[in-house]
C-alpha cells in the first residue's frame, strides 16, 4: 500500500474470500491494524485484516505503519481474545512504549504472504481493473469487492455510468490477468438490467 493504502487485504477463490488486505503488486500486504493498547505490558490488541487469525502464530515480524514512521518489529507473543489478536513485539514492554501505534497498520512482506491457489488473488490486484466481455468490449473498472456469504460479488462501475454486481462465480468470471489488470467476464442475463441504476452498489 503506497501511503499505506486500506487494502481490501482480502485473498478472493472463485467463489471464497480468504480475508487478507493487499495493494496491487506492492511488496507489504496488511495482516492487521492495532486498535489499542492492551494491559501495562505493552502488549496490543490487533484486528485481523486476514482470516485466519491463527497465522500470526507462524509470524516472526511484522512491519508497522503509523503515517508517522515505519519500523519492522519482532512479534515475542501471541495470545487471542475473542476476534481480536493480542501482540506482544521484543523490547517493547510498557503501555507507554505502544499507546502511539493505536490504529497503526501491520503488514508483512509478500514473501511472508499467504501462498494463493489457482484462481486465488489478493483483492487488491482486482480494484481498479478493466472488465470485459466475452467479446472483449470494455464494461468498465471493478471498484469493490462484496461479501455476501455464499460468494463474493464484483461492483464494476461501467463506462457508461452507474454500475452492475457480478458474482464472483466460475460461470461469470472467465479470466483474470493481474499483470495486464484485466477481468473477461460473462454477464448472465438481465444483469446489466438490474445493476445499472447508477446506485454504486452496497458497501460492506
Amino acid at each position: 500500500k503506497a501511503a499505506p493504502f486500506m487494502e481490501a487485504a482480502f485473498c478472493f477463490r472463485m467463489g471464497n474470500l480468504d480475508l487478507f488486505w493487499r495493494i496491487r503488486m506492492e511488496q507489504r500486504l496488511q495482516v492487521g491494524i492495532i486498535t489499542a493498547s492492551h494491559g501495562l505490558k505493552g502488549e496490543v490488541k490487533v484486528y485481523p485484516t486476514t482470516d485466519d487469525p491463527a497465522r500470526f502464530r507462524r509470524l516472526k515480524q511484522v512491519i508497522l505503519d503509523s503515517g508517522k514512521e515505519t519500523r519492522t518489529l519482532e512479534i515475542e507473543g501471541v495470545k487471542f481474545f475473542k476476534q481480536l489478536v493480542i501482540l506482544k513485539f521484543k523490547g517493547l514492554d510498557d503501555i507507554n512504549d505502544v499507546e502511539k501505534f493505536r490504529k497503526a497498520s501491520l503488514y508483512v512482506t509478500r514473501d511472508n504472504a499467504v501462498r494463493l491457489k489457482k484462481d486465488e488473488f489478493f483483492i487488491a490486484d482486482l480494484i481498479d481493473m478493466t472488465v470485459e466481455t466475452e467479446d472483449g468490449t470494455v464494461l468498465g473498472t471493478l471498484r469493490d469487492v462484496i461479501t455476501t456469504g455464499a460468494n463474493d460479488v464484483y461492483e464494476v462501475t461501467l463506462l457508461q455510468g452507474g454500475s452492475v454486481l457480478i458474482p464472483a462465480i466460475k460461470e461469470c468470471i472467465l479470466e483474470v490477468d493481474v499483470e495486464k489488470a484485466r477481468m473477461r467476464v460473462h454477464l448472465l442475463d438481465g444483469l446489466l438490467d438490474l445493476g445499472n441504476d447508477g446506485r454504486g452498489g452496497n458497501k460492506e
